[in-house]
């Protein structure tokens, strides 16, 4: 697990879960939003975008956060892992709106409403968006580790199971 994709829904909890799997594998973690956007809200260009993506895909091991459709393909090419949140769309809804007014990590700004167009795009992801992540998924899933998480609950279960393992192989390799 070197190379790792955090995707999913907005408002699913990427972002937490990915800040947690690079607090316990030490691994660089990439937000896509803020090589996508800018302090003052507007965008980075395409091939801007384009190049910073490639250059962190170039690196040795790295956790990625975010969708952007786009660029879905290149990067499920590239990674070992992908780590899916498949939650309900009222999840992913309360969970955008929950954050509004949170200076986040991941964003260069704070969003000071849930801007009723991102909202829809919330309510449409599973119908237009998780398809496509699905096929993407199933071609490139042979050679890759794909986890599905259907709740939060699966989610930090995945995450304790994962740092009590690694804390039992630390002690063992101490020995």
């Amino acid at each position: 697990m070197k190379k790792i994709l955090v995707i999913g829904c907005p408002g699913s909890g990427k972002s937490t879960f990915a800040r947690r799997l690079r607090d316990l594998t030490g691994l660089p973690l990439y937000y896509l939003d803020q090589i996508w956007h800018n302090p003052d809200r507007t965008t980075v260009s395409r091939p801007e975008f384009d190049a910073a993506l490639g250059e962190i895909l170039a690196q040795d091991t790295w956790i990625i956060d975010g969708n952007y459709s786009r660029t879905l393909e290149r990067r499920v090419a590239a990674c070992d892992t992908v780590f899916l949140m498949d939650y309900p769309t009222d999840v992913c809804l309360a969970g955008a709106a929950a954050r509004v007014g949170q200076v986040r990590e991941e964003m260069p700004w704070t969003e000071e409403t849930l801007d009723p167009e991102f909202a829809q795009y919330i309510r449409d992801f599973a119908a237009e968006q998780l398809p496509q992540v699905y096929e993407l998924l199933t071609q490139y899933g042979k050679n890759r580790e794909i986890v599905i998480f259907h709740s939060r609950e699966e989610a930090d279960a995945w995450l304790r199971l994962y740092e009590s393992h690694k804390a039992c192989y630390t002690v063992e390799n101490r020995l």
